[in-house]
């Protein structure tokens, strides 16, 4: 290996203010005495992951953006179409990018176009190579042809001439030791790209080791940042480009490799088993989308520009001990913990996900164990002879508006409450259309008929109505629908009907033993009650087994 001297950078005068826009931050890093890093992104998607990360600057790759477009890098992406992708990176992220130009998509002519229209999007930079159009990838093939020199010089005047912002950067990239012309050339190239007025020189190579480049690098002296992509040189020690006087490096492509090999495994994990178990767990949860995606920013954007709605309540029954052994001796089910958060607190936040802010948790067994902040507790101390509608009816109160009522021991994705919420049925039950218990199993109360059942047809939408419920459902003849997930939504008229019948069981002496799946039944026969199918994501915690699974549900 060549011997690694330190090459003093070019120092720049330092400016009045911290440069605050994308165009002044990535000249400052690419300027800097400290080694910059741009790790490639593909889409907006991408690129938030990148920002994540804590990057500070993105490379948009044209290989990866043509891969993820399902083209070769051949310039079969137009550059309108490579436009269009980095709009909505610019959009998705604050961190300057520079962008793959490839040859400039052209002559001088489209690279003056080019370089308007990224500045008029807000993109930092674009780096162009001497190759001609329309470019070959650079690890295919040996020996592919350059541009002349004084026309790619000319390239590079336009693109200077045509920027609309003085710390637009304008990186030139040789492809002399990728093309096999040796160092001379790659120098020689290197200089007049400098003279035409390039704001740094990227110096590629396809060798195993960065001997060509620490030699490059040696003889540049620092004449201008120098920018590398060890894409192929990647064992190299980070230190060494350091102390060779590097500007930046480019990790070229790698999160499009790495998402390749994940969806490869989860397409045939899921293709072998017909089923999403193996997978679900192992992936991005989607509230991790939502998150990523800024949802809390639309719903505080959502409050401070549309007309006030009424915030939905819910009713959350918590008052059962359960039975998990010593898990339950001082503390109710619903406080169980599910890795570093109790049941309880894990259902109130996909409850809050999806708009059912105003909690109230119905309290009995060791009630001063439940204790959540903002939510409103109510006291069902009868809880050990009474039923779950005396419970329900002990937040009567509270029962107001839209509700939601649910179970204390249940999880259930988001998307299956945001289901419930847009329903315009005034009740409306979520029922789990394939987690039916085998015969022999020990009674379920919660079994559901319904007079249309489940046919997985997505073209199918013809709504299921309640015709009843509790475990005589099996034993008297009726066929089962599913098995109700403990959650309901009740609409303002719906809440009305439900007081209605409350105010009845309580009259009928019935109050106090009564449960819900007998709620509901009494509700079908004198309202429609709406069933809203669903297969699986969701479980309720009865058993310590359970209770293991729960910690895996995400």
């Amino acid at each position: 290996m060549n011997k690694i001297v330190s090459i003093p950078r070019i120092q720049q005068t330092a400016r009045a203010a911290v440069p605050t826009s994308r165009f002044a931050a990535l000249r400052r890093q690419i300027a800097s005495s400290d080694l910059a890093f741009l790790m490639e992104a593909h889409n907006g998607l991408s690129a938030k992951i990148v920002e994540e990360a804590g990057f500070q600057a993105i490379w948009a790759s044209g290989l990866t953006i043509s891969a993820s477009l399902g083209l070769r890098d051949s310039n079969e992406a137009s550059w309108t179409q490579v436009m269009d992708v980095l709009e909505y990176m610019t959009d998705a992220s604050s961190l300057p990018i520079l962008v793959d130009g490839d040859t400039g998509h052209g002559n001088f002519n489209n690279v003056r176009r080019f370089v308007r229209k990224l500045c008029e999007r807000g993109v930092a930079g674009v780096c162009i190579e001497d190759k001609l159009f329309p470019k070959t990838n650079s690890f295919i093939g040996e020996e592919q042809p350059l541009a002349d020199v004084d026309e790619f010089c000319g390239r590079i005047k336009a693109g200077k001439d045509s920027q609309t912002d003085d710390d637009f950067t304008l990186v030139a990239r040789t492809e002399a030791l990728i093309s096999g012309r040796g160092m001379e050339e790659a120098l020689r190239r290197a200089e007049a790209y400098h003279d035409a007025g390039a704001d740094a020189i990227l110096i590629h190579s396809k060798k195993a080791d960065a001997d060509e480049i620490f030699t490059f690098a040696e003889r540049w002296g620092g004449r201008s940042p120098l920018v590398i992509v060890p894409t192929m040189y990647y064992s190299t020690p980070t230190d060494l480009f350091r102390q060779a006087g590097i500007s930046a490096v480019i990790w070229a492509n790698h999160l499009l490799r790495s998402s390749m090999t994940v969806m490869r495994e989860t397409a045939r994990r899921i293709h072998e088993d017909q089923s999403l178990i193996e997978v679900e767990g192992r992936v991005a949860a989607v509230k991790d989308i939502f998150r990523l995606m800024g949802n809390a920013e639309l719903e505080e954007a959502e409050r401070r520009y549309l007309p006030e709605k009424p915030a939905a309540k819910a009713i959350i029954l918590g008052a059962s001990r359960g039975d998990l052994g010593e898990i339950t001796h001082e503390q109710p089910k619903c406080m169980v913990d599910i890795r570093g958060s109790s049941l309880l607190q894990r259902l109130v936040s996909t409850l809050s996900e999806s708009g059912a802010r105003d909690v109230t948790v119905v309290r009995g067994y060791r009630k001063e164990a439940v204790t959540l902040k903002g939510v409103r507790t109510v006291d069902n101390d009868r809880y050990a002879e009474t039923g779950e509608v005396f419970s329900l009816a002990a937040a009567k109160g509270q029962i107001e508006g839209e509700t939601v009522v649910a179970y204390g021991d249940v999880l259930f994705r988001t998307y299956i409450l945001d289901s419930l919420m847009t329903s315009k049925a005034d009740i409306v039950l979520a029922v789990d259309a394939l987690n039916l218990r085998p015969r022999g199993a020990p009674a379920n109360r919660d079994l559901v008929t319904a007079d249309h059942p489940y046919t997985g047809d997505y073209l199918d939408d013809l709504p299921a109505k309640l015709v009843g419920m509790t475990h005589g459902v099996r034993e008297g003849g009726r066929k089962v629908s599913g098995e109700w997930m403990g959650l309901a939504r009740f609409s303002a008229q719906g809440v009305v009907w439900l007081h209605e019948e409350l105010d009845l069981l309580e009259e009928e002496g019935l109050l106090e033993t009564a449960d819900l799946p007998l709620l509901f039944t009494r509700l079908t026969a004198k309202h429609p009650v709406r069933v809203k199918y669903f297969t699986g994501h969701w479980m309720n915690v009865n058993t310590l087994t359970d209770l293991a699974d729960a910690r895996n549900f995400t």
